[in-house]
């Protein structure tokens, strides 16, 4: 009788993450990803352009992550167009990358993420929505991006 558990997912070769605006979301999945997935190609990019917000780079540095020097950026500023899952974090993200792929042979997947930006009152419940973003996003890339190794036995 065979077994029926599941083979590992496969890994891919190119991700890319899209948002809105390039300024919150995305770009902190591309940091977490770079992180846990070293030997792939992560990029990001939004729908419009948007400007850098200053609240990544606090939750990003609590666990020793960074966005660098990144600038919000559309798809059209990428260097490279070829990914081979696009995993997008916004409805409107979504909509735009489904039209986009029709003729790529790219997987789509969509990740319903919160705007932190919608969260009022102190600037610690302010953080504390953008801790849940970040928290959230490296639940998801650890849980269905990484490949996990077999434990040595």
């Amino acid at each position: 009788m065979e077994s029926e558990t599941a083979a590992p997912p496969r890994q891919p070769g190119a991700v890319l993450f899209m948002c809105g605006m390039n300024s919150i979301r995305s770009p902190m999945a591309e940091a977490i990803a770079r992180h846990y997935l070293p030997q792939v190609y992560v990029a990001s990019a939004g729908v419009r352009r948007g400007d850098r917000d200053p609240f990544v780079d606090i939750v990003l540095d609590e666990v020793g992550l960074s966005v660098g020097k990144h600038q919000p950026h559309l798809l059209d500023d990428l260097e490279d167009d070829y990914f081979d899952l696009i995993v997008t974090l916004a409805p409107e993200a979504h909509h735009a990358a489904l039209d986009f792929t029709r003729a790529w042979a790219a997987d789509v997947t969509y990740w319903p993420t919160p705007d932190p930006t919608a969260t009022t009152g102190s600037r610690e419940q302010i953080l504390a929505a953008y801790r849940e973003v970040r928290d959230h996003l490296t639940r998801l890339i650890r849980e269905r991006l990484a490949v996990k190794t077999p434990a040595p036995g």
